[in-house]
């Protein structure tokens, strides 16, 4: 807010001796921030300078991970981590990012896998940069084919999804070993550790279910079960809720983390205009965990749910081409999508509801972190 120096408000015809004296205190105080940056003995008015943040994208078929300027887009480097960067996350700290490392060969869905190369299993493993000097600096043992991965509350600890082998890994991260393997279910995809570090929720992609696993006991205490195709989980701040991405259902499951059910489902519609439903992918809440806002993967778009309702509030459109990781930055005030099949990270302003940017990286963006 700026601050103007004025003689008297105009809807007063003439100063009163208390509008004076309150006058006289005002200048005083005043003073400093109405002489000019040259006046003896005052100094100038700093302004406020806007938070920096880095976006970090992991690059599946370049094998990099890429860091964006997160106000201009512009690329301010490439990292080389390995085969297959897909999951991706920064420490609590914020000094250390992981990203999961994977030799299977890449194969969509449909694929006939005996006809695709040997897995090069030396290649699995989760790399941690060093988010200072921008370098890797070592690769932990992940368990086969990782591919997503959350961090316990206190930081000690990597909950890791193996999906060729339907299980989870546990990584203790001060060890540097796995420490558990927990079978899950078939095809393990998203992980997400509950607020308080005492579940671990993994999504089953092949039986339609969330797996919720216990962290001290590492036994599998129940099953939640989902539309097609379970992608992502977002818990709420309180960690009652769950989020639960359906990409072939076009749906959200909505779960009670109490009774381990899901209480309802939130359906997502095409918009006019287009012809491609919506297939949710990843899911990202606002810090005070009022707004969901979930990729929808072929339809090009971002889906804008109001928790409290549990209704979709708006579209975003024209997002980009199969839009998957997604990621807040830390004001709040944009969107950072990774677009797999062209190549580029969307900027996109959330109250405008608009993509700002697509800055091309080349390959294949996979996950998005934001520091």
């Amino acid at each position: 807010m700026r601050l103007r120096c004025t003689s008297r408000p105009r809807h007063l015809a003439a100063p009163t001796a208390r509008w004076c004296a309150a006058l006289a205190l005002n200048l005083a105080v005043m003073a400093p921030a109405c002489s000019g940056p040259d006046t003896p003995g005052t100094e100038a008015p700093r302004r406020a300078t806007p938070a920096k943040s880095t976006v970090f994208v992991s690059n599946e078929t370049d094998g990099t991970v890429v860091m964006l300027d997160g106000s201009t887009g512009a690329v301010q480097g490439r990292i080389a981590v390995g085969k297959r960067p897909r999951g991706i996350k920064l420490s609590r700290d914020g000094k250390r990012l992981f990203v999961a490392l994977s030799g299977s060969p890449i194969a969509g869905p449909g694929v006939d896998e005996s006809k695709l190369p040997p897995a090069d299993r030396a290649a699995d493993g989760v790399g941690v940069i060093d988010v200072g000097s921008r370098t890797l600096v070592r690769t932990y043992p992940s368990g086969q084919d990782p591919e997503s991965f959350d961090l316990s509350p206190d930081g000690r600890t990597l909950y890791v999804s193996n999906e060729e082998t339907a299980e989870m890994s546990v990584l203790d991260l001060e060890r540097g070993t796995i420490t558990g393997r927990v079978p899950v279910c078939e095809e393990p995809e998203g992980v997400t550790v509950s607020p308080d570090g005492g579940i671990v929720y993994v999504t089953c992609e092949a039986v339609n279910a969330v797996a919720v696993v216990d962290t001290r006991s590492l036994a599998l205490i129940g099953r939640i079960p989902t539309a097609a195709r379970p992608r992502s989980i977002a818990v709420t701040p309180d960690g009652r809720t769950l989020f639960i991405t359906c990409e072939t259902a076009a749906t959200i499951a909505v779960a009670d983390a109490g009774t381990r059910e899901a209480r309802s489902a939130i359906q997502l519609t095409t918009p006019d205009g287009t012809s491609t439903p919506p297939r949710p992918m990843g899911a990202v809440l606002s810090a005070d965990g009022a707004t969901l806002f979930v990729s929808n993967g072929r339809a090009q778009s971002i889906s804008v749910i109001d928790v409290a309702t549990r209704l979709p509030s708006r579209v975003i459109q024209g997002v980009g081409t199969r839009p998957w990781g997604i990621a807040l930055s830390p004001d709040g005030r944009h969107l950072y999508t990774a677009n797999g099949p062209s190549g580029d990270v969307s900027f996109i302003d959330v109250l405008a509801g608009t993509v700002e940017r697509k800055v091309h990286v080349s390959g294949s963006p996979w996950g998005i972190a934001v520091r």
